[in-house]
Formats: structure tokens, C-alpha cells, sequence
């Protein structure tokens, strides 16, 4: 697939981010507008290869993350985003300590309760809604009570 110049740009950024994030020890560039940097650890869904990405989350609640998919209001999913619904287990690393949790898209209803907050939390994403006709995904990871291979799988992401 083609790159797109947004596509280049997200990933410098995200390359900059994460060597500044490391190189620091996470005390540079670990907020954003007061919101936490969160480093996403996806399985690639074709390749099954680790893949990660530098993520802000607008809201955590109860040992949960709340991250949105905008690609900067792309007309496409990010591929993290993609990823993550093939393979709902995941890891997010926030200030230097590894979580281990399922992800899942929000449900219409609970993006319409949880997009205000998002926004109020960072207005650059009702900007990027704007920008866009595609939905832009809102995911929840929380905490794993088990793993899908004990049966326990998270909602469905494909129903959103």
C-alpha cells in the first residue's frame, strides 16, 4: 500500500516521541496538553509481529484507558487500530510501568457519553472529526480478568 504524506509525518512523529520517551527515562514528552502519553503494544494482524505505537488518553477511569483512533482526522483507521480489533490483547505502557489489558471499541453508547469528555480533554479531536465522514473510533482498555484463550473474550469490536 501506498503511503500517504500524513501517513510518513504520523510516523516521524511517533518515532520522535518514543526516542524522547526513552532516551528521557519518560520525564520529557510525557503529556500532552496535561494528558498522558501511553505507548500502545499491538500484534501486527497479518504479520503477527509486535508493533507499537505513542498514544494520548483523554480519559482513564478505574484502572482503564480511554484512547482514540483519529489519525488526525484521516479517512482511514489507523493501522493500530486495526491491529487491535484482530488481536484485543494489549499492552500500554504509562509512565514506565506495563499494563496488560483487552481492548475494545466503545459501543455507539458509550461514545456518545464518553466523545464531550474527550473532547473537553483535548479539542483537536472534534477538529479531526470534522475533517473526516468516518467515524472515529473510540477504544476502551481495561484491565484483563482472564485471556481470550480462557474463553473470555471482550465485546465484539466489529459491532461498532
Amino acid at each position: 500500500m501506498k503511503q500517504t504524506t500524513n501517513d510518513l509525518m504520523l510516523k516521524s512523529m511517533n518515532a520522535v516521541h518514543g526516542g524522547m520517551l526513552k532516551v528521557s527515562g519518560g520525564r520529557i514528552w510525557s503529556t500532552v496538553s496535561s494528558l498522558p502519553v501511553v505507548e500502545l503494544h499491538t500484534t501486527g494482524r497479518t504479520s503477527g509481529k509486535p508493533r507499537k505505537t505513542i498514544l494520548l488518553s483523554p480519559l482513564q477511569e478505574g484502572g482503564s484507558y480511554i484512547i482514540v483512533a483519529s489519525k488526525n482526522g484521516d479517512d482511514r483507521n489507523p493501522d493500530w487500530f486495526v491491529n487491535l480489533v484482530a488481536n484485543p490483547e494489549i499492552k500500554l505502557v504509562v509512565d514506565g510501568e506495563v499494563l496488560e489489558l483487552v481492548a475494545r471499541v466503545a459501543s455507539a453508547e458509550e461514545k456518545a457519553e464518553l466523545w464531550p469528555r474527550i473532547v473537553s480533554a483535548y479539542k483537536s479531536y472534534a477538529g479531526y472529526q470534522k475533517k473526516t465522514d468516518r467515524d472515529i473510533p473510540v477504544v476502551i482498555c481495561e484491565p484483563r480478568t482472564g485471556s481470550i484463550a480462557d474463553g473470555q473474550r471482550p465485546a465484539d469490536a466489529s459491532s461498532s
